[in-house]
């Protein structure tokens, strides 16, 4: 999808885009042509917003929380008020939070997870949607997981809030359908980001296991995550909406 244009005159906006998926879903859009890219994260995002203007494109670094409601609105104020409009946005802030199991897991930490992993989509998604219907309408993926279609052992926050993500991804779709508002989900395998990275380095072993989890017998990329949240923004995908895509090697197909 890169350097397509299919996206091109479009104005989107990217949670969690400071690194990993959510970066390589900001780049994605703007090598696909779209005009502006607000990238909203807790962190720092203006290592994307560089990596855009480098490709000749154009960005914003917001940081926002998006746990709270009003600086989901305020970051999609931010693409109004820069371009007029949003057409676009990719919802990928999340953290996978600690490993326990169920019985052990922490209340807190539970909480957190949840309210990151998908109360935050929610509230992104709402203030997002407000803007598409005050517009002409647009295009949403939510980032959810290969735990959002199966079971996962140790992550039960995460895993609830993944399969919560493919849910009101599914809900939002309903209630907008007639509206010019596409919603969909990408649900990633096993992803080759920094903070897996980390994971990797600590032994040769853990890459090979990791791979041995999907057919194709190797982990992703961000940029193939981000090449699919691409063509689901794009006219290609016009007649699909509430669907889950797995982003996976395989390996929920079993």
């Amino acid at each position: 999808m890169g350097g397509s244009n299919a996206l091109g005159g479009k104005v989107g906006v990217v949670t969690g885009g400071a690194s990993g998926i959510g970066q390589a879903c900001a780049v994605g859009f703007a090598n696909a042509g779209a005009d502006l890219v607000v990238v909203g994260d807790i962190g720092d995002a203006s290592t994307t917003v560089a990596q855009i203007e480098a490709a000749g494109g154009r960005g914003i670094a917001v940081r926002t929380d998006v746990t709270n409601p009003d600086a989901c609105v305020a970051m999609v104020r931010t693409a109004l008020d820069a371009e007029g409009r949003l057409d676009l946005a990719c919802n990928a802030a999340g953290a996978t939070g600690p490993g326990a199991t169920v019985a052990e897991y922490d209340v807190d930490a539970w909480r957190a997870t949840i309210d990151l992993d998908l109360t935050g989509v929610f509230l992104a998604m709402r203030a997002e949607l407000a803007a598409m219907l005050d517009g002409e309408g647009g295009a949403i993926v939510n980032i959810s997981s290969g735990a959002g279609l199966v079971g996962f052992p140790g992550l039960p926050a995460y895993v609830a809030a993944k399969h919560g993500v493919v849910g009101l991804t599914k809900a939002a779709a309903w209630d907008h359908v007639r509206d010019g508002v596409r919603v969909n989900a990408v649900c990633p395998g096993t992803i080759r980001t920094p903070m897996l990275e980390g994971f990797l380095a600590l032994d040769p072993e853990n890459e090979r296991q990791l791979s041995k989890s999907a057919p194709m017998r190797r982990l992703g990329t961000p940029e193939e995550v981000a090449d699919a949240v691409a063509w689901l923004c794009s006219d290609a995908s016009s007649f699909v909406t509430g669907q889950a895509i797995a982003v996976d090697g395989g390996a929920v197909m079993r």
